[in-house]
């Protein structure tokens, strides 16, 4: 079964895709990761992040490695990842690592065009949401690192580039279910997710 997560950030697609593996006993792939880990190549090699050069050639030499690095999290990280996100040659670069990846023994995959994009064939699709009130307080709380008018600040800024961007822009798949999170604890929101996947699957 492969199972397609998507939705803005600090929505809560990741929490619930790792559970959601777990309990079915499915690999999970955070495919955010890889855009978080090219974009901090680029920063790294001291180049801007919206250079399409640049940014794809990061993509190409992206290494297992890189989804382990510790500084993958955070403003700068976030930025870095939406501007090479909307590079058509770093989601070209990327396609096949997530395809490869759930083909096999099927997987969950949380990110902004799974249902759309990578996987369109999708087993079950999921678009998970809430206000960005709510995803900013989430965010805030698990960094603390800036003031929470900062933080939402930055995800109006991210959501609106994410949905303008001409490659795959975020939005929910046609026939994706939708999930707004706004008003539910964690386990509620999985109850939820897991209900949705059991009834999409016995479709």
């Amino acid at each position: 079964m492969i199972i397609a997560i998507d939705g803005p950030a600090a929505a809560g697609k990741g929490t619930l895709a790792r559970r959601l593996a777990k309990e079915l006993g499915l690999p999970y792939l955070d495919t955010g990761l890889l855009y978080r880990a090219v974009g901090r190549r680029v920063l790294d090699a001291g180049v801007d992040p919206a250079d399409p050069a640049a940014a794809e050639a990061q993509a190409k030499a992206l290494h297992p490695d890189d989804l382990a690095r510790t500084d993958l999290r955070g403003p700068a990280a976030d930025q870095a990842a939406s501007q090479v996100a909307s590079v058509p040659g770093v989601r070209a670069a990327l396609l096949a690592f997530q395809r490869n990846f759930a083909t096999t023994g099927g997987a969950v995959l949380d990110g902004r065009d799974i249902g759309t994009v990578i996987f369109p064939d999708a087993d079950v699709k999921l678009f998970v949401t809430a206000s960005v009130e709510a995803r900013a307080e989430r965010r805030w709380r698990e960094h603390q690192a800036a003031s929470l008018e900062s933080v939402t600040e930055d995800l109006r800024r991210r959501d609106a580039m994410d949905a303008a961007r001409a490659a795959a822009p975020l939005r929910p798949a046609d026939d994706a279910v939708l999930l707004d999170t706004t008003a539910m604890d964690p386990n509620q929101a999985f109850a939820a997710a897991l209900l949705a996947v059991k009834a999409q699957n016995s479709e």
